[in-house]
């Protein structure tokens, strides 16, 4: 543990309408007493995408290497890739037949840059942070001219 800073909570949630559909996510990373607030949204995604989006967006936001990083999510994808090794079984087999492996592959070197604790929770079940966390996912995917979700339209082209 570095004692000079503090630990990082990164709290995250993603969504999407109709999976797929209009997807978005929401992030709040918290540091002592800073906050911030992080959200995107696409025309065309899945929710899997968008929960594991959040993770990687809230990662890449931190300025500093070898933070303690704590992630809190309501994804079992996300966090049981992450806590039982299913992430370094995909990677050792070429992620053959995988899904979102463009952000699995985004990933990657942020779990080496820091030091990274998956945390699960369950979802809509009243903590504050995810709940705040759902709000600005919908709330994203609900904006005008989305973009398009490229990784999610390249792996749909390569399936056909």
């Amino acid at each position: 543990m570095n004692a000079s800073r503090p630990p990082i909570y990164l709290y995250t949630d993603g969504a999407a309408s109709g999976n797929p559909g209009p997807g978005g996510y929401g992030v709040v990373l918290r540091c002592d007493s800073r906050e911030k607030e992080i959200s995107g949204g696409f025309a065309l995604t899945t929710n899997n995408r968008m929960e594991l989006l959040a993770v990687i967006v809230g990662l890449e936001q931190i300025r500093w290497d070898n933070a303690e990083v704590h992630v809190v999510s309501d994804s079992s994808y996300v966090v049981k890739a992450l806590n039982e090794g299913w992430l370094q079984d995909w990677q050792k087999k070429g992620f053959k037949g995988k899904k979102n492996v463009d952000l699995w592959l985004r990933l990657m070197p942020l779990l080496g840059r820091h030091r990274v604790a998956f945390h699960w929770i369950k979802g809509h079940a009243g903590h504050p942070e995810n709940e705040r966390c759902d709000r600005m996912a919908v709330a994203a995917y609900h904006m005008p001219d989305l973009p398009e979700d490229t990784g999610y339209i390249q792996e749909q082209t390569t399936l056909i």
